[in-house]
């Protein structure tokens, strides 16, 4: 299994790598040393941690989703024609951009600095690893 130091973990929380020792040092993270003595983290805790770190949306319809990539970020970007927009999102690290009708875009009233949510649903993901 993989380790990833402290400023890697940090960079894949996409938090500082304060946040990630503060975690460490409160006993939320598990971390050891590596041959060299320094700080790591070993990539299935890593994982775990991330996984349970996600934050939900909290949906007040209490309608069911079977879409589970729930991605919250700002709205950084409009682009709109009589007919069609495109919106870019900023969620955590990732840029994330949706066309979809500028009717839509009026009715959920998305500008720059808007709270909104980009749910994927997809059934072809490519996934890549580094140097596979």
């Amino acid at each position: 299994m993989p380790h990833y130091r402290i400023s890697e973990a940090a960079g894949l929380l996409g938090v500082s790598d304060d946040t990630v020792r503060r975690w460490a040092d409160g006993g939320q993270l598990t971390t050891e040393r590596d041959g060299s003595g320094r700080l790591v983290v070993d990539g299935a805790v890593l994982a775990g941690f991330a996984r349970d770190q996600a934050r939900a949306v909290p949906d007040p319809s209490g309608v069911g989703r079977s879409a589970r990539n729930r991605l919250v970020g700002l709205v950084t970007e409009v682009v709109s024609d009589t007919v069609m927009s495109q919106v870019e999102l900023q969620c955590g690290p990732h840029r994330v951009v949706s066309l979809m009708s500028t009717e839509a875009v009026r009715e959920l009233g998305l500008e720059p600095g808007v709270l909104a949510v980009a749910v994927v649903k997809s059934t072809n993901v490519v996934v890549e690893t580094p140097g596979g």
